[in-house]
């Protein structure tokens, strides 16, 4: 008797697919979802995040990281946003998300306002991250990639699922490496998005250590470039009575997208530790190298990166809801 084909089909499809981190759940996205129930989505979105960028400069950068904390803790899907309350401690409250800036979380709830507005109960708050992420990228002058779209808000958000799934400023690289490839994502896609670092700041506290108590003979880090080092310390001298103080990741052009946060860690002005060991670990160093010198090569590879990012572990269909507000769930989990 002969096998039936298509029974042989059934038995290798699973083999063959197996083998491609693709999920079900990603097949479902699609940059036109809302191309019936909400035409106009974009635009929306894009008026809020100019209008915040104009008034808060700060904006695109806190939103990217808002983003990039959201996806690495169990998938794009803005659990991150959820208030804690009586019942539940949630992400946001983790140490290492406690220095989220508030602009990126306003952003995001004037967005949803407005969507609201609009397109009442159809778009989810995991699909406007999205977009007023990859929105803000552009507007500060970042490449354009394409957004896929579809993704539902999760179901939880706890404090305890943090621990342990993002890369930490003192982390050795080779453990910042082993951190990105649990999430199946390559050297090369690392240097790439680590150049986020382009935007933003960060907080004396983090990196105060590498500039007066490096070590018991050696106060400040030799890697930093001497003048750098005694510009950071003017800038933090009284950083202990004032936590807020801070400096710019890139202090070439820290509210411009571009590739000049690796042109300077060629220099010796890396911020923090993790930025400094990318230019000196062999296997991250190449790439370093190339986006100095090709702004083009990192613009391409980190649109494809982010991308790559956007799409980790998102919900679709039952699996998340579309929230009404962006920081609670429609109905109290105990």
């Amino acid at each position: 008797m002969a096998f039936p084909s298509f029974l042989f089909l059934l038995i290798l499809l699973p083999l063959f697919f197996s083998n491609i981190p693709f999920s079900l759940s990603q097949s479902q996205l699609s940059p036109d979802y809302y191309r019936q129930s909400c035409p106009n989505l974009d635009n929306i979105i894009r008026d809020v995040v100019t209008t915040k960028q104009i008034s808060n400069p700060t904006t695109a950068a806190g939103t990217l990281r808002l983003f990039f904390h959201d996806c690495m803790i169990g998938g794009c899907d803005t659990s991150v946003l959820i208030s804690s309350n009586s019942f539940n401690k949630a992400e946001r409250d983790a140490d290492i998300n406690l220095s989220l800036p508030g602009d990126a979380f306003d952003v995001i709830v004037r967005a949803k306002t407005a969507v609201e507005l609009s397109c009442p109960g159809v778009v989810s708050c995991s699909d406007i991250l999205a977009l007023a992420t990859r929105n803000a990228i552009t507007m500060v002058g970042g490449p354009f990639y394409t957004v896929n779209l579809g993704r539902k808000d999760s179901l939880v958000s706890t404090q305890s699922s943090v621990e342990g799934h993002m890369p930490l400023a003192n982390m050795t690289m080779d453990e910042i490496i082993k951190k990105f490839e649990s999430k199946n994502f390559t050297v090369q896609e690392l240097v790439a998005l680590t150049g986020a670092h382009t935007l933003g700041f960060a907080h004396c506290k983090e990196f105060a250590y590498r500039l007066f108590r490096y070590s018991k003979t050696v106060p400040t880090d030799p890697a930093y470039n001497p003048k750098y080092a005694e510009a950071l310390k003017k800038l933090c001298h009284n950083y202990e009575k004032d936590p807020a103080m801070s400096a710019f990741n890139d202090v070439m052009t820290p509210s411009k997208f571009d590739n000049l946060y690796y042109q300077n860690l060629e220099k010796g002005m890396g911020l923090l530790e993790s930025d400094n060991a990318l230019f000196q670990n062999p296997k991250t160093r190449p790439f370093v190298q190339l986006y100095a010198k090709n702004q083009t090569a990192f613009f391409n590879d980190f649109a494809r990166a982010i991308e790559k990012l956007s799409l980790n572990g998102v919900k679709t269909g039952n699996q998340g809801e579309v929230r009404r507000k962006c920081d609670a769930f429609n109905s109290i989990h105990i």
